[in-house]
């Protein structure tokens, strides 16, 4: 496990990632990244847009048809 100290970036808080994380991330300074939750913990991958465009996608189908896919799953 790598040990990241919190710190002050203005009126919020940041972690300095190392270069070997940005490394083996692909990223360089100045990308974005993507936090996601998973029942290990959180996750940490670059920035994918055409990934989050299907999400908001997939979000709007499950909002619009919630009572048919909650009979589907019994």
């Amino acid at each position: 496990m790598l040990k990241l100290k919190i710190t002050t970036i203005g009126s919020s808080a940041g972690v300095v990632l190392p270069k070997e994380v940005l490394a083996r991330l692909k990223i360089e300074k100045g990308d974005y990244i993507g936090l996601s939750e998973t029942p290990n913990g959180y996750e940490l991958s670059p920035y994918d847009p055409d990934f989050e465009k299907a999400m908001d996608a997939s979000r709007d189908v499950m909002r619009r048809y919630r009572n048919a896919l909650r009979e589907l799953a019994k």
